[in-house]
């Protein structure tokens, strides 16, 4: 995942796995972070998205960083801060979305999953030339070197991860609708 639409795709997984933990949200009364489905998510965000995104700045920092700027002058504390950011808008939009889902005003959650959503569709649509070629800063602006995506490692890396991806999203949506199944 190009690290300018993490956080965005975080926060729409967020407030989506929040609408999915609506039963158990609603039967349970105390604070959002003491909750199980919170717990949930947070596994989920520390253990598969922080990963991944992080996989990709650490890996194919270029490419993350959509050939904007060479990923080599980007201090490390800032691929650390905008990796933790992807993985606290998971956690961040679930917390936010929760209220809104117990009180079954699902408008709001609407918003919150569609508006990032679009505009990372938008963004990932706009740059999908720059995602389909894997290089360097340097190979990509001086046209040389580089080589489609589908033939390289970071291919591999997508689809690799794409995988871990959608296997963790399925295990939290399991997750989360089975304790919003179970009866207290």
């Amino acid at each position: 995942m190009p690290i300018p639409f993490a956080p965005l795709v975080g926060l729409a997984l967020g407030a989506a796995f929040a609408w999915i933990a609506g039963p158990e949200l609603a039967r349970d009364e105390g604070p959002i972070v003491a909750s199980r489905s919170f717990a949930i998510v947070a596994a989920f965000a520390g253990f598969v998205w922080l990963p991944v995104v992080g996989y990709f700045v650490a890996f194919h920092g270029d490419w993350s960083y959509l050939y904007v700027v060479p990923w080599r002058h980007v201090p490390s504390a800032i691929d650390l801060g905008l990796v933790l950011l992807a993985a606290a808008a998971v956690v961040g939009s679930f917390w936010l979305a929760a209220e809104p889902v117990r009180k079954r005003r699902f408008g709001p959650v609407v918003a919150m999953i569609v508006t990032p959503a679009a505009i990372a569709v938008a963004g990932l649509s706009i740059a999908a030339r720059r995602l389909a070629v894997s290089g360097t800063y340097a190979q990509f602006h001086g046209d040389f070197g580089t080589e489609a995506i589908s033939a390289s490692p970071l291919g591999k890396g997508v689809l690799l991860m794409g995988v871990v991806v959608a296997l963790g999203i399925a295990w939290t949506v399991r997750w989360l609708m089975v304790m919003g199944a179970e009866r207290t």
